[in-house]
């Protein structure tokens, strides 16, 4: 890993930290934080066909991998597709490569983005912050590890509701605040 890729890592994980378990965003993180559960990888990819053999790599290692190894992963890709829009279409192609591999149902990716903006808001929307991360990251998932973490929390479908209100009452200037 070369010291910019290790500069990507330890960025990434600031922002888990601070944001995404400090800020309790996630309330799975945490415990695959801990454990060291988490994979990092830095893409080296420029395009976006790299990127997806990049992915493709990542999503069959995670298959193969037991879950009390590396439960989940962070493919972060900060050379290719910094704009969010690219990036959201993205996602599609993310999601064949997923079907092609016969890993959906297995495996979901969930999105973060430096420009992440949810439909219906405006850019500078503090809620887009929830997905908001310092590059361009795939996040692959177990859908069993989901569905266990989900059992152990009664209240998963008040998360998103919980973010909002999390993220309005810190406002961008505490947002700021996390990351000086």
């Amino acid at each position: 890993m070369t010291n910019q890729d290790t500069q990507y890592v330890n960025d990434t994980q600031e922002w888990l930290v601070k944001s995404v378990i400090g800020l309790n965003l996630c309330p799975f993180a945490k415990s695959v934080h801990v454990k060291e559960q988490i994979r990092y990888t830095v893409s080296q990819a420029t395009t976006v066909e790299a990127l997806l053999e990049d992915l493709a790599q990542e999503l069959e290692h995670l298959a193969e991998t037991s879950a009390e190894k590396t439960d989940t992963t962070l493919l972060i890709h900060p050379h290719v597709l910094q704009d969010f829009m690219d990036y959201n279409e993205f996602l599609d192609l993310a999601d064949g490569l997923l079907e092609q591999l016969d890993l959906d149902g297995q495996l979901q990716i969930a999105s973060f983005h430096p420009q992440y903006q949810f439909a219906g808001t405006e850019v500078d929307d503090i809620t887009n912050f929830t997905n908001r991360s310092p590059y361009p990251t795939l996040h692959i998932l177990r859908e069993d590890s989901l569905d266990k973490a989900v059992e152990a929390f009664p209240e998963a479908d008040a998360i998103f509701e919980t973010n909002i209100a999390t993220m309005q009452k810190l406002g961008i200037e505490g947002w700021k605040k996390l990351f000086k």
